[in-house]
């Protein structure tokens, strides 16, 4: 048998260079890239294969262990989950830091490859720097944080283990069905130590991306429940948008008149100006997404795992004996609400649903009611959106209308902490299937810049917005540094409001005063109630090399996204929103948010917003 002497670390990056998925006939590298810290965790192992095999793996710097993961995600959707990043770092913290993006990437079902660096196989000096001692477990690393927030994950012990760990993590990865964060841990003396590794194992493997159809049991179950059904509602989820279902949710919907409402990963699955779009459904929903699901009678959810704010926190579907059909590749998702699963591939599932419902419509009577209730919020966010005075300070939403005037369907804006994420999904028009990337499945604050480089990356040439508030902007700006080095041309734009805004908004509709919200200097009192922070945030963007223009008024923002946008550099926007309290405009929530309030107080705020929840409690439901 013909075998090649590399180090574990090099065996590992010539294999990777080699992997290729393959959907619908089209191939593509499955891992675009590396992404890499480096420390003596890694860097004489993994950092030495990258220089050995540069011209086989490409190499991006980060500067931040959790922003490089954020940014392969970013990579990965954009990508159709057909493509991916591996991200590597050294022991220690280093490891520890892609925790919150592991975990960020595993709740998306969005695949990365983590690398990390650890500690001595052979124990040759016991304790190492960085190694974590557990009197009880002498196999313990600070690596097993990983596991819980890794949809696999393999410590490769020995050389010749990477053979089968590789292959696994690359099932894992390709699996519709399973990926998320995958993790091999690799001890420092095994990443250098050489072994001859067999050929076959550098060969050019093709992992085929599957698309199982439904059982004709279960689509037979659904079609008989559509039929019956008078009120029927289509909730879009992510799982549209990583098949390449949106075709098809179109036909779907242009054949029968079901309307359609979006999750937040959903929003996008058809355009805003559809006939059966209805936008957003759930607590940051509109309110004609969220009166047809009060009122439908049978729920079709199509690729969503229906967290909290989709259902109103188990509020929202309340229609006596409504029931639920769920189309998911995922068995886990597919059998929620007690639901009639459908396990199947969404563009798959949704294609034989068409053609088992050929000449089935709903009433016409229900297409009235959901057409005239749609173009009533459509002048709401035109409301929402207008400009006002030029000489005045933009609110957040008029920051959103200014720029839906300037957003072709090339445009993507990404988000997903604060504020932004529920006025995005309440009045964003998407135009196309993947303009709006709002990663709220975890609502990691800190996601948009390093997500924004690695979108960018996926898709050269598009228009890449990252909208932050200067909350989520000063949790990871350090990314803009990779931007300038890679001359990627993101757009970034910053919302001063001075502070938690959107958790100040919740703390007081929970009876907590907005305590702890507000970035501002300390009161005699000792409440943060006193002059904003004299911090200039547009000062720290440029000092990291990004060109910024900033925007005191309507009109300065104006000509200052429209520079932005056609700018060939990474570029800030910057602009201080109209008062520090109230950011928004938007209108306000359609449906609840479970957030339990405190059930004893003395201060009359707690004591009313106690009284509220235990209002909106009550109309909690099991569907069984």
């Amino acid at each position: 048998m013909s075998t090649r002497r590399l180090t574990t670390a090099q065996a590992l990056v010539a294999f990777l260079a080699r992997q290729y998925t393959e959907r619908d006939g089209r191939r593509r590298r499955l891992i675009g890239a590396t992404w890499g810290i480096f420390g003596h965790g890694n860097v004489a192992g993994i950092g030495q294969a990258l220089v050995e095999y540069a011209d086989e793996m490409p190499y991006y710097q980060g500067r931040n262990e959790q922003a490089m993961v954020h940014a392969a995600v970013g990579y990965a959707r954009q990508s159709n989950r057909l493509s991916a990043h591996a991200v590597t770092t050294s022991i220690g913290p280093g490891a520890t830091n892609l925790v919150t993006g592991a975990a960020l990437a595993t709740v998306n079902h969005l695949p990365v490859l983590l690398l990390p660096g650890d500690t001595f196989a052979g124990r040759p000096a016991d304790p190492v720097l960085q190694q974590l001692e557990v009197p009880h477990a002498g196999d313990v690393s600070v690596n097993d944080t990983l596991r819980p927030v890794s949809r696999y994950f393999d410590r490769v012990t020995r050389p010749e283990a990477l053979v089968p760990a590789a292959l696994a993590a690359m099932r894992v990865l390709t699996d519709p069905a399973t990926t998320g964060a995958v993790t091999l841990a690799l001890p420092q003396d095994v990443q250098a130590e050489a072994y001859d590794w067999p050929e076959e194992f550098f060969a050019e493997r093709v992992w085929r991306v599957r698309r199982p159809r439904p059982d004709t049991t279960e689509l037979d179950a659904a079609v008989r429940a559509v039929g019956a059904a008078r009120r029927p509602l289509i909730v879009a989820g992510g799982g549209v948008h990583h098949s390449r279902a949106e075709d098809a949710l179109r036909a779907l919907a242009d054949a029968t008149g079901i309307p359609v409402a979006s999750t937040q990963a959903g929003k996008g699955s058809l355009p805003h100006d559809h006939p059966a779009d209805v936008g957003g459904i759930g607590h940051t929903g509109t309110s004609t997404a969220d009166h047809l699901a009060r009122t439908a009678d049978l729920v079709i959810g199509v690729g969503t795992r229906y967290t909290d704010f989709t259902t109103a926190s188990a509020t929202l579907f309340a229609r006596p004996g409504v029931r639920f059909v769920n189309l998911n590749v995922t068995g886990f998702d597919a059998h929620k609400m007690a639901a009639l699963p459908l396990v199947a591939d969404a563009r798959e599932g949704l294609e034989d649903l068409a053609r088992a419902l050929a000449g089935h419509t709903v009433p016409a009577a229900y297409t009235a009611e959901y057409t005239g209730l749609k173009a009533g919020w459509e002048a709401r966010v035109t409301a929402a959106y207008a400009p006002g005075a030029e000489d005045a300070r933009p609110t957040q939403t008029q920051v959103l209308g200014l720029l839906d005037t300037l957003a072709g369907d090339d445009d993507i804006l990404i988000n997903a902490a604060g504020s932004l994420p529920g006025d995005l999904h309440k009045l964003w028009r998407t135009r196309s299937r993947d303009q709006y990337h709002v990663e709220y499945g975890y609502s990691c604050m800190g996601y948009e810049i390093p997500a924004a480089i690695g979108t960018a990356l996926a898709a050269p040439g598009r228009p890449v917005w990252a909208l932050v508030g200067d909350g989520t902007y000063l949790m990871n700006p350090t990314e803009i540094v990779t931007a300038v080095q890679e001359g990627v041309p993101l757009k970034v734009v910053i919302l001063q409001n001075h502070g938690y805004a959107s958790i100040g908004g919740l703390s007081e509709s929970v009876g907590a005063e907005r305590y702890g919200t507000a970035y501002r200097y300390r009161s005699p009192d000792g409440t943060y109630t006193g002059d904003p922070l004299p911090v200039d945030l547009a000062a720290n963007a440029a000092s990291l090399g990004m060109r910024v223009l900033r925007a005191h008024t309507i009109r300065d923002l104006r000509e200052a996204l429209a520079e932005a946008r056609s700018a060939t550099v990474p570029t800030c926007v910057y602009t201080e929103t109209a008062t520090a309290d109230t950011v928004s405009g938007a209108p306000a929530a359609e449906a609840w948010w479970d957030v339990p309030v405190a059930e004893t107080a003395t201060r009359p705020p707690a004591v009313k917003a106690r009284e509220e929840y235990d209002r909106h409690v009550a109309a909690r439901r099991r569907h069984l």
